[in-house]
C-alpha cells in the first residue's frame, strides 16, 4: 500500500450522521463508525438496526464500546491542531513585534536626523557667523592701518612733486646764459622746498594676534552648548547597575544596596572563585550587556584617583595586564589628582576644561561605541569609536588605594537625572 493511500482525511474523522468531529467513536460490526449518541439515537427509531452508510441490517442490538484507537487518535490531533495554532499565534505576535520595532526604528530614525539636522545648521550657522565676524574684524583692523598709510603717501607723493618741479627749474636756470635770471633767481631757487619730517613717521601694521583662537574658542563654548542638548538623548539608555560581590578585590569594601565601593585598610579573606579580581583593584556590574545602548552615572566627587568603564566577560581576572581596548578593557582614569586618560593603546591625555564630579559612561553595543561625560558641565571627556564587540560587556569601577585618606571617597553609581 502506498503511503498516499494511508493519508488520513478530514472526513475520517467526522460522523455521518451529525457531521461532527468524534469525541467518542463506537464501531458497529460493518466497520463503519459514528458517534456514540448519533448511533444510538439512530437505531432507537430506526428497526431494525442497520447501518446508516451501507444500509447492513443488524438482527440483534450490539452493545456499543468506543473505539479507543480512533479516540487517542482524535486526543492526539486535537493537541497537535492546539501546539499549531499556538505556534500560529507566536508567529502572529511575533510579526506584531516585528513591525513595531520597526515602526519605533523608523521613529528613532526620524528623530535623530531631526536632531541632527537641527543640531549641524546651528553649528554651520554658527561657523558661518563667526567666520564671517572673525573677516570683518581683521578688514576693520586692516582699514585703520590703511587710512593713514595712504595719507603718508600722499603727503610724500606731493612732496616729491615739488622737489621734481624745483629740480627742473635749478637744471633749466643752470643751463640758461641769461645771468640777469640767474641772479634774479638764485635767491628763490637756491633752497630746498618746505618739507615734513618723516624719520619719526611709522606705519604700524595691526596685530592679529589671539584673533582667530577667539573665534575659535567662541566656536567651542557653541559646540559645548550644542553637547549639553546630546546628554538628555544618551540618558534616555540608563539602566540601573549594581556592584557585584564575587568579582570584588579583597581589599574592597561594598555598600549593603550594592551602589558604594571604596578602598578597605585590611585584605579580606575571600574564596579565589573564578570571577573574582586577585590583582587588579577592581569590582565588575551584576548586570551584563550584549546589544543595544546603555548608560550609568558614578559619581567620583572627592577623588584624586579611579578607573572608570567597561570590560568583555572573558578578561584576565588573575594576571598582570594592560587596561587597553586589546585586553578587554574601555576605560578612563583619574591619576595625581588631575591627570586624566583615556586608556586606548597608547593612552591619550585628556584636557578638560572643569574636574568632572559625576561621569557618565554610555555604551551603544552595535556601534562600537563607548563614550564617557562630565555629566554636571554635559561635556563629552572621551570617546572609544569603531570598537568590535563580540561578547557580554560589563561596567567595572576600581575606587584605587586611599593614599593616606586622600582618596578615601567612594565610587557611588548614582540615580539618572534627565
Amino acid at each position: 500500500m502506498s503511503a498516499a493511500s494511508c493519508l488520513l482525511t478530514e472526513d475520517q474523522f467526522l460522523c455521518s450522521i451529525c457531521l461532527d468531529v468524534f469525541t467518542d467513536p463506537v464501531t458497529i460490526p460493518c466497520g463503519h463508525n459514528f458517534l456514540k449518541t448519533c448511533i444510538t439515537e439512530h437505531w432507537d427509531i430506526d428497526l431494525p438496526c442497520q447501518c446508516p452508510n451501507c444500509r447492513e441490517v443488524f438482527n440483534t442490538k450490539h452493545e456499543l464500546q468506543v473505539n479507543t484507537v480512533i479516540s487517542e487518535m482524535k486526543a492526539e490531533l486535537w493537541k497537535t491542531g492546539a501546539e499549531i495554532l499556538q505556534m500560529i499565534q507566536k508567529r502572529r505576535l511575533k510579526i506584531q513585534e516585528i513591525k513595531h520595532s520597526e515602526e519605533l526604528s523608523d521613529e528613532d530614525a526620524d528623530r535623530e536626523i531631526s536632531e541632527g539636522v537641527q543640531i549641524f545648521t546651528a553649528l554651520k550657522e554658527s561657523v558661518e557667523r563667526s567666520l564671517a565676524e572673525l573677516i570683518k574684524t581683521i578688514q576693520e583692523k586692516q582699514r585703520k592701518t590703511e587710512k593713514p598709510a595712504e595719507g603718508f603717501i600722499t603727503e610724500l607723493e606731493q612732496e616729491i612733486s615739488e622737489m621734481k618741479k624745483r629740480s627742473t627749474e635749478v637744471e633749466q636756470l643752470l643751463q640758461s646764459e641769461d645771468h640777469l635770471h640767474l641772479l634774479q633767481s638764485f635767491t628763490s631757487l637756491n633752497t630746498v622746498p618746505p618739507t615734513k619730517d618723516w624719520t619719526e613717521v611709522n606705519v604700524h601694521p595691526p596685530s592679529y594676534e589671539g584673533t582667530v583662537r577667539r573665534a575659535v574658542t567662541q566656536l567651542e563654548e557653541t559646540l559645548s552648548e550644542q553637547m549639553k542638548k546630546l546628554l538628555p538623548e544618551v540618558q534616555q539608555s540608563a539602566v540601573d547597575v549594581t556592584l557585584d560581590p564575587d568579582t570584588a578585590h579583597p581589599y574592597l569594601i561594598l555598600s549593603d544596596d550594592g551602589k558604594q565601593v571604596n578602598h578597605g585598610d585590611v585584605r579580606k579573606n575571600l574564596p579565589d572563585n573564578p570571577k573574582r579580581f586577585f590583582n587588579y583593584v577592581l569590582v565588575l556590574g551584576k548586570q551584563s550587556f550584549s546589544s543595544g545602548r546603555f548608560y550609568y552615572e558614578v559619581q567620583v566627587k572627592g577623588k584624586t584617583k579611579w578607573t572608570l568603564g567597561v570590560v568583555r566577560e572573558s578578561i584576565n581576572r588573575k594576571e598582570e595586564i594592560t587596561l587597553s581596548p586589546q585586553d578587554g578593557y574601555w576605560a578612563i582614569w583619574l591619576r595625581n589628582d588631575n591627570e586624566y586618560k583615556g586608556l586606548a593603546d597608547p593612552a591619550v591625555l585628556l584636557s578638560l576644561k572643569s574636574r568632572p564630579q559625576k561621569v557618565g559612561v554610555f555604551v551603544d553595543y552595535e556601534e562600537g561605541l563607548v563614550s564617557f561625560y562630565d555629566v554636571d558641565a554635559a561635556a563629552l571627556i572621551y570617546s572609544f569609536t569603531g570598537c568590535s564587540f563580540t561578547e557580554k560587556l560589563y561596567p567595572f569601577f576600581s575606587p584605587s588605594p586611599k593614599y593616606g585618606g586622600k582618596n578615601s571617597a567612594p565610587l557611588i553609581i548614582s540615580p539618572v537625572n534627565q
